[in-house]
C-alpha cells in the first residue's frame, strides 16, 4: 500500500514551531519528502533533533525562511522546483501581542495584522504565483483556528493572566476567507488550499485555564499537537484532491 505522500515534497513554512516539528517527522513517514524553513535555522534544526529527527537524511533540507519578508519568500519558491505541498505554520507577532481588548493600541493592532496576516497572504500569494509559473498541483494548507470561527468563550480565561487575543480573532478568520478568494481567482483544481483550525493546544497553561476549556469539550480538553497533524497529511495528500477552499475544525466539539 503506498504511502500518503509518496513521492511528494513538502514546504513547511515554520518548521522550528510547536505543530512544525511534529508535521516534519510525520510527512517524512508517510514518504513524503520536507523541505523545512523557519526564521531560526539553528533552533529549528536544535529542536528537530531533541525530538529524534535525523537532520541529515538526503528527504529533509532545512533552510532560512522570514515570512514577513517579499524577498526571502520569493528567492525560497524560486530556489526549489518542485513543491507538492506546502504548510504555512508560522505564528509572527511582535512584543506587546496578547494585550487585553481596552489595552491593545491601534499602532500594535496594526503591526500584527501586517505581521501574521500580511504575511500569510505573501506565502499564499507566492503559492499561487509558483502553480501559475510550473502548473504541477499544489496543495496549501494555512493553519487557522476556531476562533476564527467562533466568539471568544471568554470565561474560561478567568482567574488566569490570559486572554484571547483581538488580533488573533481578526488574523484567523481573514486567512479562512483569503484561502477562498485565492481558489477562486486561480480557479484550476490542480491548486487548492484548505485550512485547518486547531482547537486550543496544549502548552502548559494555567491549570485554572485548562480545567475550564475541558469543560466545553466533549472531554478530551486542551489536544496534543500531534492530533492536528492527521487533518493536514489529508489536504496535503491525494485522498482530498478536489477539496478546496474548506476548514477542518480539530476540537472535540469545543465550537459546538
Amino acid at each position: 500500500m503506498n504511502k500518503l505522500l509518496e513521492n511528494k515534497t513538502i514546504l513547511i513554512a515554520g518548521a522550528g514551531g510547536l505543530l512544525g516539528t511534529r508535521l516534519v517527522p510525520a510527512i517524512l513517514a508517510q514518504g513524503g519528502k520536507v523541505i523545512a524553513a523557519d526564521i531560526h535555522i539553528e533552533a529549528m534544526t536544535a529542536r528537530l533533533d531533541s525530538l529524534g529527527i535525523d537532520t541529515t537524511t538526503d528527504n529533509l533540507t532545512l533552510t532560512t525562511l522570514d515570512v514577513t519578508s517579499e524577498d526571502s519568500v520569493s528567492q525560497l519558491f524560486s530556489t526549489y522546483t518542485e513543491i507538492d505541498g506546502a504548510v504555512n505554520s508560522t505564528y509572527p507577532r511582535n512584543k506587546t501581542y496578547g494585550a487585553h481588548f481596552f489595552d491593545v493600541s491601534l499602532e500594535s493592532f496594526n503591526e500584527n495584522l501586517s505581521l501574521h496576516l500580511g504575511s500569510a497572504f505573501l506565502f499564499t500569494q507566492q503559492c499561487a504565483n509558483y502553480f501559475k509559473q510550473h502548473e504541477n498541483p499544489l496543495s496549501l494548507v494555512n493553519i487557522s483556528s476556531i476562533y476564527g470561527v467562533v466568539a471568544p468563550k471568554f470565561e474560561i480565561y478567568d482567574n488566569t493572566p490570559m486572554t484571547m487575543p483581538v488580533e488573533y480573532a481578526a488574523i484567523k478568520s481573514a486567512i479562512q476567507h483569503l484561502n477562498k478568494y485565492t481558489v477562486a481567482y486561480i480557479n484550476d483544481s490542480r491548486f487548492r488550499i484548505n485550512c485547518v483550525s486547531p482547537g486550543g493546544i496544549f502548552d502548559h497553561q494555567p491549570d485554572a485555564f485548562l480545567e475550564a476549556y475541558k469543560a466545553k469539550t466533549h472531554g478530551a480538553g486542551m489536544l496534543d499537537v500531534k492530533e492536528v497533524v492527521g487533518s493536514v497529511l489529508f489536504l496535503l495528500s491525494e485522498q482530498s484532491r478536489y477539496v478546496t477552499g474548506q476548514n477542518i475544525i480539530v476540537d472535540d466539539g469545543f465550537s459546538l
